[in-house]
């Protein structure tokens, strides 16, 4: 019997996949627990305008994606934060990725998600510092934070 998996389902087949198993074991175990449907034309056929849909939604989040990399990486952007700090440059604390997030989306009006900042630690340091901002699985931009004594 041919099924549509609706779930990953380990060592048969992944989600959205169609795939030929055993007729005892598409009705009473997969199509039972939810894990699969049975492969009607109606159902291929709602299963690919579905990927067609997914596919057109993947294109969207990397085209916006992508513009947000050139409003981060114009040379005009750099997030200016202030702290305290002792004399040799060092900060009273340190400066995390929601704080950098926040100032963003304060000074540009650019709202991210502060889990897309890839800081492998915070900022202790006065000065420019590059960051990393992953806003998509294909895209990496940098922005510049500006870390100045209070």
């Amino acid at each position: 019997m041919k099924v549509i998996f609706l779930d990953d389902v380990r060592g048969k087949g992944q989600r959205g996949q169609i795939k030929n198993v055993p007729d005892g074991y598409a009705t009473n175990f997969l199509i039972k627990k939810g894990l699969a449907k049975e492969a009607t034309k109606a159902a291929i056929n709602a299963l690919k305008a579905e990927q067609k849909n997914e596919a057109a939604r993947e294109a969207e989040e990397l085209a916006q994606a992508k513009t947000t990399k050139t409003a981060l990486e114009a040379d005009t952007t750099v997030v200016e934060l202030t702290a305290k700090a002792g004399k040799d440059g060092r900060l009273f604390g340190s400066i995390p990725s929601k704080q950098i997030a926040t100032a963003l989306a304060d000074q540009y009006q650019v709202k991210l998600d502060k889990r897309k900042i890839e800081l492998s630690e915070p900022i202790r340091v006065l000065g420019y510092t590059n960051v990393p901002v992953k806003l998509h699985s294909e895209v990496t931009a940098k922005i510049r934070v500006h870390v100045v004594a209070q």
